[in-house]
């Protein structure tokens, strides 16, 4: 027995499709008979990449002109929900807007919305979460019994991303009812910081470095390697509270989570809401001097060492061979 139909929250940029949106997509393809998005905008811009996905249908809102989507998007399900156009559930990826559209319909729908899943699974009809807590050191799974829709918040990287070859989705409009005062916030401006090389979402290797560099200005031998190998620079939590680097290098439980093909942790000595962030890297290689660390439990290659040697040498190497 499979749901009937899935809405999945579709987020864009510029007209390209988040991730998150296409992993979503591609789960919901095995759990339910129809797959349809929801989308704060204009659908025509999205509408070939979600239907390479699975989505059959996009219910777009039209140019929300600056407003930020949580509460124009939010009203605009809810009143197509009260209108009779209920699915099973809609599926959120874990950001800030879905976050915020995902509250905020849970309020006007009088639903509970389930959050931080890292698996969904149909069960007789019935949607099934799975959950990790305790900073990842057990999952819980959580069934729906209430009436629909049931809302399910997901983290990336949860899922693979995996296109079906379908068509275009048909794009229908999502009227967005009068919101009042509190549709006035819009966006005035946004701030793109600057990088080079892969972004650490989708980077197929990543370097990280962590408390056991010492000091900020170490953290070069992490970007230097990085560069040398075409990786994302990361970072563990404990660096970034101190200041040496910007919240978007942080992976973890409360930053990113990434599944890179090669994960290089140097430093860090493997707190538990840093390895929920990477345990489900292909490969993790572990630099750190002390040889009891958490880290060396989920790395495939360990190198007890001191990383201000080992990084040193291994740049040299990579050097030596350009």
């Amino acid at each position: 027995m499979t749901l009937s139909k899935i809405w999945v929250y579709a987020e864009a940029t510029d007209g390209n499709v988040s991730n998150t949106t296409l992993e979503l997509l591609t789960k919901a393809r095995e759990l339910a008979g129809t797959v349809e998005a929801v989308f704060g905008g204009d659908g025509a811009s999205v509408a070939a990449t979600l239907g390479e996905y699975g989505a059959t249908t996009v219910h777009a809102t039209g140019d929300l002109g600056g407003v930020l989507a949580g509460v124009p998007v939010a009203a605009a399900i809810a009143a197509a929900v009260a209108g009779g156009a209920a699915p099973d559930a809609i599926l959120f990826g874990t950001s800030y807007d879905g976050r915020d559209v995902a509250g905020r319909l849970s309020v006007a729908l009088d639903r509970t919305v389930i959050t931080n899943n890292v698996d969904l699974e149909e069960d007789g009809g019935a949607l099934v979460c799975t959950e990790p807590v305790f900073g990842g050191a057990t999952l819980v799974k959580t069934k729906f019994t209430g009436a629909g829709p049931n809302l399910v918040l997901v983290r990336p990287k949860s899922f693979s991303a995996e296109p079906s070859g379908g068509a275009p989705a048909a794009i229908e409009a999502l009227a967005v009812p009068d919101t009042g005062a509190a549709g006035a916030a819009r966006v005035t401006n946004r701030f793109v910081e600057e990088r080079s090389g892969p972004s650490l979402d989708d980077a197929a290797i990543v370097v990280a470095g962590g408390r056991g560099l010492g000091e900020s200005d170490k953290f070069e031998l992490v970007e230097d390697l990085a560069k040398l190998l075409g990786a994302a620079p990361g970072a563990s939590r404990a660096i970034v509270d101190a200041g040496w680097v910007p919240y978007s290098y942080q992976v973890g439980q409360t930053g990113k989570v990434v599944k890179p093909t090669v994960y290089i942790a140097a430093g860090i000595s493997g707190a538990t809401q840093h390895m929920v962030g990477m345990k489900g890297s292909k490969n993790i290689i572990a630099v750190n001097k002390d040889s009891e660390a958490p880290i060396f439990g989920v790395a495939d290659l360990g190198i007890v060492g001191d990383v201000h040697k080992v990084l040193p040498a291994l740049i040299e190497a990579l050097k030596s061979r350009s």
